[in-house]
């Protein structure tokens, strides 16, 4: 049985319903549960030089801070000892990083496939590149397109 889960998102207002209504949270009503959100850092190239800076994400750390306080209220309303956690990096290695250094024993991601090829290669890549770093079990709860 998991004693300590790990809800990661991406922090879109889909990505959040489908985590804190995951059918499968039910199965484990004395866990601690932990809603985690990632801001990544952003970074703008300047000019010839190759030259790098981080653009200001305050704004948006503010945003998943609101959606990642609604979601740690519908996680207690549901009668879970919940909590929330807004990191700041890279959203593969900052999830499996605190999953380890909090002794998570289950990490639950949502994904959505995408129907359009481009989106598929383009698009996010945190899923599979947390089973490969995540030192625990890690669900994948599949997100219908629509």
């Amino acid at each position: 049985m998991y004693k300590n889960i790990l809800l990661a998102y991406d922090g879109s207002d889909l990505d959040q319903q489908a985590l804190v209504g995951c059918q499968d949270l039910t199965n484990w009503p004395s866990a601690q549960v932990t809603l985690l959100t990632v801001v990544p850092n952003f970074y703008t190239s300047i000019g010839m030089e190759g030259v790098f800076v981080g653009t200001d994400n305050a704004h948006d750390h503010q945003l998943q801070t609101e959606i990642l306080n609604r979601g740690v209220r519908a996680l207690k309303a549901a009668g879970y000892d919940a909590q929330g956690i807004a990191l700041t990096g890279d959203p593969a290695i900052e999830i499996a990083n605190y999953a380890k250094q909090n002794n998570c024993d289950l990490i639950i991601v949502a994904h959505q496939h995408n129907a359009n090829w481009a989106a598929r290669w383009w698009g996010s890549f945190k899923s599979k590149a947390l089973i490969e770093i995540a030192h625990c079990s890690v669900l994948i709860v599949i997100l219908k397109a629509s």
